[in-house]
């Protein structure tokens, strides 16, 4: 995004009202995804997709939800860097996971096999089909808040 008129500006429209049925048909998917899943894991993945996709509703309202979970402010910190961050902080399911969102999120040159390889070796199939459509989902949130403009912290 760059630094002209799209930013810090009002909301277009209200797409919950305005599109009620498709509204509600995102809420069931993104229910269904997050299913089976750690919801940390799920929070984590929607942040750092949210700060890719530069959606500032959506990174505003899962750094809420994850507080909420109990989450620490150091690993919410360090999620812009998380390949950078010391050992422990994230765990190899939570990076592998990460990994994965982000390469769904710039999909420019696909998902490569490392990182597919490297989810699937922690995740069982079941599991690794509800993370890809996590993301699915964070991404289309995303890209439907970005198109909106829809305000930070008015969820």
């Amino acid at each position: 995004m760059t630094t002209n008129e799209n930013t810090a500006t009002a909301a277009r429209l209200d797409y919950a009202r305005t599109a009620p049925k498709v509204f509600r048909a995102m809420i069931a998917l993104d229910a269904a995804a997050r299913e089976g899943l750690d919801p940390a894991l799920v929070e984590l993945v929607q942040m750092r997709t949210s700060q890719l996709n530069g959606c500032a509703y959506c990174l505003d309202m899962h750094v809420k939800d994850a507080r909420k979970a109990g989450e620490t402010d150091e690993r919410i910190y360090l999620l812009p860097v998380w390949p950078e961050a010391p050992a422990g902080v994230y765990s190899e399911p939570e990076r592998a996971a990460l990994a994965l969102a982000e390469e769904i999120a710039l999909i420019g040159g696909g998902v490569s096999d490392t990182v597919y390889d490297r989810a699937a070796a922690h995740f069982a199939p079941a599991e690794l089909a509800q993370l890809i459509s996590v993301c699915l989902t964070i991404n289309a949130w995303n890209r439907i808040n970005v198109a909106t403009r829809k305000t930070p912290g008015t969820a």
